[in-house]
């Protein structure tokens, strides 16, 4: 069955696309996230007309706060520091105050007040406390103004969809110390955004509070503003003074950075990057009622993603766990049961995503509950195998096994509804996405002449996932005493391993071909999609030896990391989505293939090449991409200007990487942690691994640097545990 708006046509483009007006990262430089709550902010700690870019609190995917601006005698204050802290809670930013004229004379010489202020979030809420400090010898008098505004914009018309009719916003004064915007949305849900102030300001309007400080030498004082975020649907309480909520902030902070294990190196910009790695990921991780998930990445993708929670927790697995259990336990609760052509649902098949806003609630877009990723199911039962080998949590398995037969049972049926052994992916919704691999851009599978792939499209990364999936289940089916369905399972898998090396492989390409396309015809372009076929371990060791010197190829290895697609394809652009570009957790992956086949001099130099390009990024955080232009001596790699940051999958890639370089394997039969040949990458001379837990039992371990070898210490450890080292 063919999509009904083929790849690349307008109406695909105009539907879903990310209009770039603006970079995010110099626009919006701040980011902040707890919850189903995300802020974006300039460096001052504003948001100042941010129309059709996110800036601004947002809630559920909608905007609470479109404006906000600090003036001091209606000038903007001078910036002196703005940065958010090392766990992601707080934002402070420090102002002074500009030369303040009277005429031609200066009233208030500038840097004779200092203004702090410092934000974070919780429960649905903005706090912010405004500390101002005079610093001059004489009293001093000023205006201080923060103007503000609520728009209560869906995150899809900031993405550049258009709506023919929105709800009504009405605004009232309350009290003289708090403003409520009210929406009533077309979905009947009324959103409020209530500002409140504290003490009470010396004016308030509906867009306006303003403040007479009278400061005395060395005087100070202090302003608390709240931005509560409440709809109809989900009642809240009042919430708490300042203070209160931000010990409760700090409180889960602590909480969600409590990984199951930590890792530190001998060196102070490593340090760095596997700091902001745990601290980012676990701003992203967001308390589900089945548990843990990682939202994907702010400010786009904040909620649920299946593909992302997958390859996050796998990316996790060795160091966390937890965190795979809790998004097994979330997709298998919101796993589709029926066929609904509007979501490409089907089922056994699993989410997409999940969405809350106005336009998912009304189907304006179809992402209230949508299904239309072709990987998600496959890469579900995958995380379910390598979390069993990981934990032996088999009251999990058993819990969800129905979960996996349902996933098992789309992959043989609607998944390859020609019955020809591969999970092809069309579009059944006219609304949902054309392309429903990772890379769903309209124009991101393709023939080596350009023109662009028609469905069912048969992806090879999928069809790798598939095999993994396949093996996987065969052994929790023998765990679980289903002998026959375990062999079954094993046989197919083989039976698809023997099938994709046939068709995917081309021979003059020295690669596989990112898809076939509905005619069985392969697309013959060098793509990364081929390097994530060895993360699942289908190729053959011949072929996984000629595929990786391709990917090191300048047209592939860009010097930064390895690009989505090969710079002689006729569609290359460095600058495109998925075209050209550099993605870090696409890297992680190839790197941890590359090491599954004992290429680590290939592994290593991703994980090289992806450090000095996070050295060069603000907080050492990778974002969601970057563009794919060669690396320049000292330059620094080019960003890409609407790329998410911080982003799930991005966030984590430093362990993985540091899984890959490694080897590391870890069986909870066996009790076993093994290094297959680790290689430390040259910027690192030792790390030390501390509380990495199997089971009951937990070791710390120490890595050194040996000229070319690495050796392993055990430092302590507790109970049944033991380390194997191969070379």
């Amino acid at each position: 069955m063919e999509a009904k708006i083929l790849p690349g046509s307008p109406d695909d483009i105009s539907t879903f696309y990310i209009q770039a007006t603006e970079s995010i990262q110099q626009r919006w430089p701040r980011t902040l996230k707890q919850g189903d709550t995300f802020a974006l902010f300039d460096a001052l700690g504003d948001v100042i007309d941010p129309g059709m870019t996110p800036g601004g609190v947002f809630h559920n995917d909608t905007r609470y706060l479109s404006g906000m601006q600090l003036l001091i005698d209606g000038q903007r204050p001078l910036l002196l520091s703005s940065s958010v802290e090392n766990d992601n809670v707080i934002l402070t930013v420090d102002l002074t105050n500009p030369d303040i004229y009277q005429g031609n004379a200066i009233v208030l010489p500038r840097e004779t007040l200092h203004v702090r202020r410092s934000k974070f979030l919780w429960d649905g809420t903005s706090h912010e406390r405004i500390a101002v400090h005079n610093f001059d010898s004489r009293a001093q008098t000023c205006w201080l103004s923060l103007n503000f505004a609520a728009d209560f914009a869906d995150l899809f018309e900031i993405r550049g969809m258009q709506r023919p009719a929105r709800g009504e916003i009405t605004t009232a004064v309350v009290g003289g110390a708090k403003t409520i915007f009210r929406y009533v949305g077309l979905d009947q849900v009324e959103r409020r955004s209530e500002m409140s102030f504290e003490p009470s300001p010396s004016r308030l309007t509906k867009s306006q509070a303003t403040y007479q400080l009278k400061l005395e030498p060395g005087g100070q004082a202090a302003i608390i503003v709240t931005v509560r975020c409440t709809n109809s649907t989900q009642k809240r309480g009042e919430g708490g003074e300042f203070s209160h909520c931000y010990r409760a902030a700090r409180r889960g902070a602590s909480r969600a950075c409590s990984l199951g294990g930590s890792v530190t190196s001998s060196n102070e910009l490593a340090n760095r990057m596997l700091h902001r790695a745990g601290a980012d990921i676990s701003m992203l991780i967001t308390d589900t009622p089945q548990g843990p998930y990682p939202y994907a990445g702010t400010p786009w993708f904040s909620t649920p993603f299946g593909r992302d929670g997958l390859i996050t927790a796998l990316q996790m697995l060795w160091l966390d766990p937890s965190l795979a259990r809790g998004v097994l336990q979330y997709l298998a609760a919101h796993q589709a049961t029926a066929l609904d052509e509007r979501a490409d649902a089907e089922p056994g098949k699993i989410l997409h995503e999940t969405r809350a806003c106005e336009m998912a609630v009304l189907g304006e877009v179809p992402f209230g509950h949508y299904y239309g990723s072709v990987d998600s199911t496959p890469l579900f039962v995958l995380l379910a195998a390598r979390y069993f080998e990981r934990s032996g949590d088999l009251e999990t398995i058993r819990a969800i096994w129905p979960n996996i037969n349902a996933a098992l049972a789309w992959i043989d049926t609607y998944g390859d509804q020609d019955g020809d052994g591969f999970v092809e992916y069309y579009r059944v919704s006219e609304n949902g996405l054309t392309n429903q691999g990772w890379k769903d851009s309209s124009d991101s599978v393709m023939h080596d002449d350009g023109q662009l792939a028609t469905g069912p499209i048969a992806l090879s990364e999928v069809q790798a996932y598939v095999y993994a999936a396949k093996q996987g289940a065969a052994l929790l089916a023998a765990k679980l005493g289903e002998n026959e369905k375990a062999s079954e399972l094993a046989i197919a898998a083989e039976k698809l391993r023997l099938a994709f090396e046939e068709k995917f492989w081309c021979e003059e390409l020295g690669s596989y071909a990112i898809a076939l396309d509905g005619a069985k015809r392969p697309c013959r372009v060098r793509t990364s999609n081929a390097g994530q076929v060895l993360f699942c371990g289908i190729a053959s060791p011949e072929r996984a030896q000629i595929l990786a010197a391709g990917l090191m190829t300048p047209e592939m290895f860009s010097g930064w990391g390895i690009r989505t697609l090969s710079a002689d394809a006729p569609r290359f652009n460095p600058m495109a989505y998925h075209n050209g570009s550099v993605w870090p957790h696409d890297n992680a992956l190839i790197a941890l293939g590359l090491s599954r086949y004992g290429l680590k001099r290939a592994a290593s130099a991703i994980f090289e090449g992806l450090f000095d390009a996070a050295s060069h990024m603000e907080l050492m955080r990778f974002p969601e991409l970057f563009c794919g232009f060669p690396r320049r001596r000292g330059a620094a790699p080019t960003l890409y200007p609407v790329a998410c940051s911080p982003q799930a999958w991005a966030s984590v890639v430093p362990f993985s990487l540091l899984q890959a370089c490694l080897g590391l394997e870890m069986c909870f039969e066996r009790r076993e942690i093994r290094f297959n040949n680790p290689q430390l990458p040259r910027f690192l001379e030792e790390i030390a691994i501390n509380d990495l837990q199997l089971g009951d039992a937990s070791v710390n371990l120490r890595l050194r640097r040996n000229g070319m070898n690495t050796e392993v210490t055990i430092v302590s450890k507790r109970g049944d545990i033991a380390i194997k080292i191969t070379q």
